[in-house]
């Protein structure tokens, strides 16, 4: 191994001082970066196909990519969430008008439960409607003491967001236009020989694009169905369900059951019998079917990882990074199997007989 010189190693210094002063500076918004980077390499190859037919014009064929994405993914989701907040405020105004009550419901759950799980309730102090009121309110006020502190601060938390969004459309413009040269630049800069850099580039980009369009279309499906069964059974507020639906079914196996099986469970013990069996019926063979068909063959199948893999590394992910987990754990665990492969097979690292 070759002796670094004085003034290679100040320089090396100097480069690693300005690169995580750098990162630092790009800390606040790493979000928007990062979802300005999921974007781009999901839609290069729309940004390509646009470019062979603007005869190689890259300024518009990104402009043309990016008013697509605007349309068939921010103006969506922010139709949604508009959705998603009035029903929101109409189940909460359900339920102080007493449109909705919990002692209904409580006491017709109660009736029907079974006498082990009733002495078990009853070790917590939770048989009784008063002792789990009071510990819902104690609960709820620590609860709304938090969204006073953020309802105080909402125009705030709307510019940053707001913000934050101009910038990943910003910066998508440029990647879009300047992502093969960028790409280039920094695979030249990792200091691996060709087919490490190849490899790990190649799972890199696959494990991203497959994840994120297989998860987004599973979510999609399944919160479609969810929210269509729960519409049909006159649930409140489906399309608030539905999104939920969506959000949990980023987890794979267990995602959407979390909502849907307690609502077939609570039509079974109030005696809806028909609603609660159709219900699971309808979650097992026609959501679940979507969840086990569709994913395997969505990321399981491009990623090349076990469904257990995926699973731990989509919780384990969203455990420690928030939404960005669900890109980011399956990611790392592609690219650590990938790693030990390369390991294994690279013959450099094999120790002589």
């Amino acid at each position: 191994m070759p002796i670094l010189t004085l003034h290679q190693k100040v320089f090396l210094l100097l480069l690693s001082i300005v690169t995580i002063g750098f990162g630092w500076i790009l800390a606040p918004y790493a979000g928007a970066i990062f979802w300005g980077v999921i974007l781009a390499i999901l839609f290069a190859p729309v940004y390509r196909w646009l470019l062979a037919k603007t005869r190689g014009r890259a300024g518009l064929a990104s402009l043309l990519t990016l008013l697509l994405i605007i349309v068939i993914v921010i103006l969506p989701l922010s139709l949604i969430s508009v959705s998603l907040v009035n029903q929101a405020a109409s189940v909460v105004e359900m339920v102080r008008s007493g449109e909705i009550t919990v002692a209904m419901f409580f006491n017709k759950i109660m009736a029907v439960l079974p006498q082990w799980l009733i002495n078990l309730l009853e070790r917590f102090n939770l048989t009784s409607l008063a002792s789990l009121q009071d510990k819902l309110a104690e609960g709820a006020t620590q609860v709304s003491q938090v969204v006073a502190v953020k309802a105080i601060n909402v125009g705030l938390y709307t510019f940053e967001f707001l913000t934050s969004l101009c910038i990943m459309l910003y910066l998508l413009f440029f990647l879009m236009r300047d992502g093969s040269t960028l790409s280039a630049r920094i695979k030249n800069a990792v200091p691996l020989s060709r087919k490490y850099k190849q490899r790990l580039f190649t799972n890199f980009t696959t494990v991203i694009r497959a994840t994120v369009k297989g998860n987004i279309l599973v979510a999609i499906a399944q919160g479609a169905l969810g929210g269509l069964a729960f519409w049909f059974l006159d649930v409140p507020a489906p399309l608030l369900w539905a999104v939920l639906m969506a959000f949990l079914s980023l987890l794979p196996a267990v995602g959407a059951a979390l909502v849907w099986a307690p609502v077939a469970a609570y039509f079974l013990a109030t005696g809806a019998i028909w609603q609660g069996a159709g219900l699971a019926a309808f979650g097992v063979f026609v959501i679940g079917l979507v969840d086990n068909v569709l994913r395997p063959i969505l990321v399981g199948k491009d990623t090349k990882m076990p469904d257990y893999v995926v699973l731990l590394s989509t919780v384990g992910g969203m455990a420690l990074f928030g939404l960005n987990g669900f890109v980011i754990g399956p990611v790392v665990a592609a690219l650590f199997i990938a790693s030990w492969d390369l390991f294994v097979s690279a013959s450099e690292f094999q120790a002589e007989d």
